[in-house]
C-alpha cells in the first residue's frame, strides 16, 4: 500500500451544507437563522447581552479592590536552597541574593525581591539578603550558623 492510495472509509466524512440555496434544500430562506431582528444579519455578537434584561455580570455585587502598591514577592523555602548548595549550583561562601537564586535555577525571574520561608531545613552555614523573611526561617537560618540582611524597600520602612 502507497501513500496515494489511501483514503477515508465511506461515510467517514460528511458533505458540509450550504445554506441559503433555495428553499427545497432545507436551509434556504433564512439559512437557519430563524427570522428577521439583529442576530439574523451578518456580523452580529452581542455579549453579555440578554435582550433587555440586566446582564448577570452587571447584577452581581462589586467585591474587593486591587491594592496596586501590593509588593509581590518570590517565596523561597530553605529546603529549595539547601537542595541548590548540594547540587552545586549555589555557593554557601557568596551572600544569597535574588539574582544568585536566579542564576542557580531556583527561581525564574526576581520580582519585587525574595521572601525567604522555613519549609524543610538547612544545614549549611549562609549568609541571605533578601527583601523579607519569616521568623521561623530567619531562626533555622541562624541556628545553622548563617545570617539574615533584610535589603530593599523593607528595610527602609524598618528603620
Amino acid at each position: 500500500m502507497k501513500l496515494n492510495q489511501l483514503s477515508d472509509r465511506p461515510g467517514a466524512s460528511k458533505e458540509r451544507m450550504r445554506v441559503g440555496r433555495g428553499i427545497g434544500s432545507g436551509k434556504g430562506k433564512t439559512g437557519g437563522r430563524g427570522v428577521k431582528g439583529q442576530k439574523s444579519r451578518t456580523g452580529v455578537a452581542i455579549k453579555g447581552f440578554e435582550g433587555g434584561q440586566m446582564p448577570l455580570h452587571r447584577r452581581l455585587p462589586k467585591r474587593g479592590f486591587k491594592n496596586i502598591f501590593a509588593k509581590d514577592f518570590n517565596a523561597v523555602g530553605l529546603d529549595r536552597v539547601q537542595k541548590a548548595i548540594d547540587a552545586g549550583k549555589l555557593d554557601a561562601g557568596q551572600p544569597v541574593t535574588g539574582e544568585a537564586l536566579k542564576a542557580a535555577g531556583v527561581i525564574r525571574r526576581v520580582r519585587d525581591g525574595v521572601r525567604l520561608l522555613a519549609n524543610g531545613e538547612l544545614k549549611a552555614k549562609v549568609a541571605f539578603e533578601v527583601a523579607g523573611a519569616s521568623a521561623a526561617a530567619r531562626a533555622a537560618v541562624e541556628t545553622a550558623g548563617g545570617s539574615v540582611t533584610i535589603v530593599g524597600a523593607a528595610a527602609q520602612s524598618a528603620e
